[in-house]
């Protein structure tokens, strides 16, 4: 079995992440949670910076065009909000797009519903 990427970042997100559903449960709007995570975030001493530009660059160089995913964790961990019924595929490529544009490795589709689900570009 493969170890898991960044277990113990991956560890803790999931810890404010289950906190937070714990508190507020489901049927908020996407910005609720976000902003309840970001405090979970602080209180759990995460480092994380929500919708910060990510660069994109196209044969070398930059775009003007920036992704803004809502929070990247310990600067290498992606980290999206979805607050719907189900992760459809379209939201597995946006956050396949995010890895691949940016060079990260590792994202989290978080939905409450659904709690979590990994991708992993390799």
């Amino acid at each position: 079995m493969a170890d898991l990427l960044y277990e113990d970042e991956v560890f803790r997100i999931r810890g404010a992440i289950f906190e937070v559903d714990r508190e507020m449960g489901t049927g908020f709007l996407e910005a609720v949670y976000q902003e309840c995570l970001a405090r979970e975030f602080n209180r759990a001493k995460i480092p994380y910076a929500a919708h910060r530009p990510l660069n994109l660059s196209y044969k070398g160089e930059r775009l003007d065009q920036a992704y803004k995913p809502d929070f990247v964790c310990f600067d290498k961990i992606i980290l999206e909000l979805k607050a719907s019924p189900s992760i459809v595929q379209e939201h597995k490529a946006q956050l396949l797009n995010y890895l691949r544009a940016t060079g990260l490795r590792l994202g989290l589709v978080v939905c409450p519903w659904l709690k979590l689900t990994m991708s992993r570009e390799n």
